[in-house]
C-alpha cells in the first residue's frame, strides 16, 4: 500500500532520480541543477512505499489565458510511476490527489504536456491546443507578399531580455487562449539557459527585438543556431531554430522572419510549437519556401470545476443547451446541467428534468473549452452524442476565438 503525501524539499532529488529513471534521461550537474531549483517552487505530490519514493508529480502555480480571462491553473510536470509499481494505481491516486488540491485551491482547471497522448485522457484531460513544426529553405532570401515594418532591429543582451521582453511577452500572452504565465525563474532556467537542454550543439539563445529607441518593442524572436556540418561527406547547412516570436502586426512579424531567415552562414529556419494559423503561412510568397512539416497536440487541459470554467470566460454568440456531461473522476461535474451563454455573460444550472441537447465526457469538453476543437468534429466521431439537430454548431459558435489558442511553453 502506497502513501499519498507532499514531497519535503529535502527528497527532491530523490524524486528527480526517479523522473530520471523514468524518462531515461541523465542530466548534466547544470540540468540537474535547474529542475531541483523549478521544483522548489512547485507543489510536489509523491507515492511513497515506506521510505522509497515509488511516483511522483510535481505542479507549477500557473494562470492561463481563456478566452476573456485569465484562470488560476496548476501546470502537472514530472509524472512519473517507478517501472516496479505500473498497473498498481499509483498514478491514479497521485493525479487524484492533485486534482482535489486543484479544486480546493479554486482552480477551475489544470494543464499539462503528455509524455504518452494514451495516457491522460482517462483522467479527464483532452487535447486543447496544437502545435506546428515550421521549415524555411532560407538558402535563398524569404519571400513575401506583405512589406515588413522597417523600423530598427536590435540585439537585446542576456542579461537584459527578461526586463525587455519579459513585459512583452505578459501582453501577448492574453491575446490568445493556451498561455502559461512565465516567471522570472522559468525565463531564466527554461527560455534563456546558456545551454539548450535538447541538443548541446545550439548556442546561447539570442534575442532580437524591432522598435525605435526608447520606445516599447512591437515585437521580438528568441533563437539559437547551430552551425554548419559535414558528416560523411553529407552538408548539412547551418540551422537557426527559432524557440519564440511574438509581434504586434503581421508586417513586424515578417521583419522578425526576415531577419532570421538572412542570418549569414545559415540555410534553414526551423520554428517548433507555432500556431497553426501563424500568420507567416499565409504572407509567405512562396509555400515550397515555408513549409509545416509537423501538427502535434500540445496543451492539455482539464476541466476541475466546469461549472466555474464554463462561467468565467466569454462566449462569442448566444448560446443555450443541455449538456448531459460525464465525470469519472470528479462526480461533482457529472449530469445534466443547462449552459445559457453569451457575449453578456454566462450561466451553468442543474437541468435533471430536461432532455439532453448534447452529451459528450469532461474530455471532450476540455478539448473544446479554449476554442481549438470543434465539437461537430467530435460528433462526427462519434465522441460526442448530438441529441438536437444542431447542437455541436451552436456550442462551436459560443465558444469560437478569433485566434487559435496556442502556447509554447512545454511543462
Amino acid at each position: 500500500m502506497v502513501d499519498i503525501r507532499e514531497v519535503p524539499e529535502a527528497d527532491i532529488d530523490r524524486a528527480l532520480e526517479l523522473a530520471y529513471l523514468v524518462f531515461h534521461d541523465r542530466p548534466e550537474k547544470e540540468g540537474r541543477e535547474r529542475h531541483h531549483d523549478l521544483l522548489r517552487h512547485c507543489l510536489r505530490i509523491g507515492a511513497y512505499e515506506g521510505d522509497a519514493i515509488v511516483g511522483f508529480m510535481a505542479a507549477h502555480d500557473f494562470r492561463l489565458s481563456v478566452p476573456g480571462a485569465d484562470l488560476p491553473c496548476p501546470g502537472l510536470t514530472f509524472v512519473s510511476v517507478a517501472p516496479t509499481h505500473r498497473r498498481r494505481g499509483v498514478l491514479t491516486a497521485l493525479m487524484g490527489e492533485t486534482l482535489r488540491r486543484a479544486g480546493a485551491a479554486g482552480s477551475p482547471v489544470a494543464a499539462l504536456w503528455a509524455s504518452e497522448a494514451a495516457i491522460y485522457g482517462r483522467f479527464g484531460y483532452g487535447s486543447a491546443t496544437q502545435g506546428a513544426t515550421i521549415e524555411i529553405d532560407s538558402t535563398r532570401p524569404l519571400a513575401l507578399r506583405i512589406e515588413p515594418d522597417r523600423r530598427p532591429l536590435r540585439l537585446v543582451a542576456p542579461e537584459d531580455a527578461v526586463a525587455v521582453v519579459g513585459p512583452y511577452h505578459e501582453a501577448a500572452r492574453r491575446v490568445r487562449a493556451g498561455r502559461p504565465t512565465r516567471s522570472v525563474l522559468r525565463w531564466t532556467e527554461e527560455w534563456l539557459t546558456e545551454q539548450d537542454e535538447e541538443d548541446e550543439e545550439l548556442s546561447p539563445p539570442r534575442i532580437i527585438a524591432l522598435g525605435e529607441p526608447g520606445e516599447p518593442i512591437a515585437g521580438y524572436v528568441l533563437y539559437r543556431t547551430k552551425p554548419e556540418a559535414d558528416a560523411a561527406a553529407v552538408r548539412t547547412p547551418g540551422q537557426v531554430q527559432v524557440h519564440e516570436l511574438e509581434a504586434d502586426t503581421p508586417a513586424v512579424a515578417a521583419a522578425l522572419w526576415e531577419c532570421v531567415a538572412s542570418l549569414d552562414l545559415t540555410g534553414r529556419v526551423t520554428a517548433w510549437g507555432r500556431p497553426a494559423d501563424d500568420p507567416l503561412l499565409h504572407f509567405a510568397a512562396d509555400r515550397d519556401q515555408v513549409s509545416v512539416t509537423a501538427v502535434f497536440p500540445a496543451l492539455w487541459l482539464r476541466l476541475v470545476d466546469v461549472a466555474a470554467a464554463l462561467t468565467a470566460r466569454s462566449w462569442a454568440a448566444p448560446v443555450e443547451l443541455v449538456l448531459e456531461l460525464t465525470d469519472l473522476r470528479l462526480p461533482a461535474n457529472a449530469g445534466r446541467f443547462l449552459l445559457k451563454a453569451g457575449p453578456d455573460g454566462a450561466a451553468y444550472e442543474p437541468a435533471a428534468g430536461r432532455a439532453p441537447d448534447l452529451t459528450l465526457d469532461v474530455r471532450e469538453l476540455a478539448a473544446c473549452y479554449l476554442g481549438g476543437t470543434r465539437a461537430v468534429e467530435l460528433a462526427a466521431a462519434a465522441l460526442v452524442v448530438e441529441h438536437t439537430p444542431g447542437a455541436a454548431a451552436a456550442l462551436d459558435a459560443g465558444l469560437r476565438t478569433p485566434l487559435l489558442p496556442h502556447t509554447a511553453d512545454e511543462f
